[in-house]
């Protein structure tokens, strides 16, 4: 069975991506493959890179604020594309009122800062794609 592949992006102008980076690191040490695109990314590059890695989860990092910005366009990519059925999960600083909304638009995974580094691994195992 291959590894889940997982593609973490840091979307917009937020310059910040060592949360990223221990994200990365720790999903990759629990047995994922782990594709890291970098800083300043839009949801076109983020799509497409999904597309070319056969990603089986999404993973935003989201300082910024733009979340309700991005994730909407994001998730119509997505589905434009075929990879409705891909997990997408958001961490970062996401005020409580705004979660709501990011579930309504399948955003599945929201983490706050201070989530445990297991709490995501145990969601994304527990919630991505069964293989067919």
């Amino acid at each position: 069975m291959r590894k889940l592949r997982v593609v973490i992006a840091k979307p917009g102008l937020d310059g910040h991506d060592r949360g990223a980076k221990v994200i990365a690191r720790a999903l990759r040490d629990a047995g994922m493959e782990v594709i890291y695109t970098g800083l300043r990314q839009t949801p076109e590059q983020i799509v497409n890179a999904a597309l070319q890695e056969d990603a089986d989860v999404v993973g935003l990092s989201i300082l910024s604020g733009a979340h309700n910005h991005i994730a909407p366009k994001l998730m119509e990519l997505l589905k434009a594309n075929g990879l409705d059925d891909v997990l997408v999960v958001i961490g970062g600083i996401i005020p409580d009122v705004d979660v709501p909304r990011l579930h309504a638009l399948y955003v599945k995974g929201v983490f706050l800062p201070g989530t445990p580094m297991q709490e995501i691994i145990d969601f994304i195992n527990g919630n991505v794609r069964s293989r067919v």
